[in-house]
């Protein structure tokens, strides 16, 4: 997983870096349990973005120092070994050091863009949690922080452990793709039939019902406390069935966004990196989207046609040994994303009248 001392001191830096930010995020600017208004989500949401492209341009100038590259030999190596969709053949050290760094950033950028996006849709099965479980706004900022944490964990090992089968079996990939366009056609499909999402009921719920088996559970509002003792036992509050609830949801979500990435590219830091800046993000964004959900309606349908084309991407490219540049890839997600936002503009949701 690791190849050396470097790859792993890197790595822990970047870690290090992230779980700074969370206390800084926690600790500092929201000490206070209270819900983020749209300024405030729109603010955060700017910071997050703004601190993924600077990564982003960290990645563009420094990308080679990532998996300590140091000749051209090693270039070629790592070129050849994620599968990057250039030829440094024929040009000098610092060409190629120019060309993989380009090309490396545009990856990150194109898996940033894929992961973000698709949490939009993650987004609305927390809000349904919420809901159905009458969480009070004021904790879902804490809710969503612990949340997260436990996700940068979960995608550590679901990332490198899919990195590890890729290596060793190329053909999972075919698996990744066809899993992807079905995902694609099934949600594209749920649109046009206007199929609506089942709701969560709190109390029936299979995972409510396990966690409920091993554990007694406070039927009682016990504020933002995960977990009380009484007359000497132990109960698990509402608000941790939905921490875990969130959790287990994050967990089918990342089968669908995980392999999505690997369609752009195959080296696990990048995919990794890419992961988890769009997940720092995933709490201001829940906040921003809360409040416009009703606005950009169609985007749904551009997440089902942008699965359904990294799905096929994935296929063509290993099939027929037909690499995708990653300005095109880039500029092909973008341009999806862009077309079903100005839909949504342009096509607004009608309001329901009460009958």
């Amino acid at each position: 997983m690791f190849q050396g001392t470097h790859e792993i001191l890197i790595f822990s830096c970047f870690l290090i870096f992230i779980l700074m930010m969370l206390a800084l995020d926690l600790g500092v600017f929201n000490k206070r349990s209270h819900a983020l208004s749209f300024r405030e989500a729109l603010a955060w949401t700017i910071v997050w973005v703004g601190i993924s492209l600077l990564f982003y341009l960290l990645i563009r100038f420094f990308g080679y120092q990532l998996h300590n590259l140091n000749d051209i030999e090693g270039i070629k190596a790592n070129v050849f070994k994620y599968h990057h969709p250039i030829k440094v053949d024929g040009l000098s050290f610092e060409a190629a050091i120019d060309l993989y760094n380009h090309n490396l950033a545009l990856e990150y950028l194109t898996g940033y863009l894929i992961e973000y996006s698709l949490s939009v849709d993650n987004i609305f099965v927390i809000i349904m949690i919420f809901l159905s479980f009458n969480i009070p706004s004021r904790y879902y900022h804490k809710v969503l922080f612990w949340g997260i944490l436990g996700a940068i964990i979960m995608r550590f090992i679901f990332i490198f452990a899919a990195s590890v089968l890729i290596q060793r079996f190329e053909g999972i990939l075919y698996i990744f793709g066809g899993f992807l366009i079905i995902i694609g056609v099934k949600m594209g499909w749920g649109f046009f039939t206007k199929k609506e999402e089942d709701k969560i009921d709190p109390h029936n719920h299979p995972f409510v019902r396990l966690i409920s088996r091993y554990f007694p559970v406070s039927a009682d509002d016990k504020g933002s406390r995960f977990w009380i003792r009484e007359n000497g036992k132990f109960y698990i509050t509402p608000l941790l069935i939905v921490l875990l609830m969130i959790e287990f949801f994050d967990v089918i979500f990342a089968v669908d966004s995980v392999p999505a990435v690997f369609s752009v590219t195959r080296d696990p830091f990048i995919v990794f990196f890419s992961n988890i800046f769009a997940i720092l993000g995933l709490r201001s964004l829940f906040f921003l989207v809360n409040n416009v959900m009703d606005l950009f309606h169609y985007l749904k349908l551009g997440l089902a046609f942008l699965l359904t084309y990294v799905g096929i991407k994935m296929i063509v490219q290993l099939a027929f040994e037909l690499p995708v540049s990653s300005q095109r890839s880039l500029m092909i997600i973008i341009s999806i994303l862009a077309i079903f936002i100005l839909l949504s503009i342009i096509f607004p949701k009608k309001k329901e009248v009460a009958g």
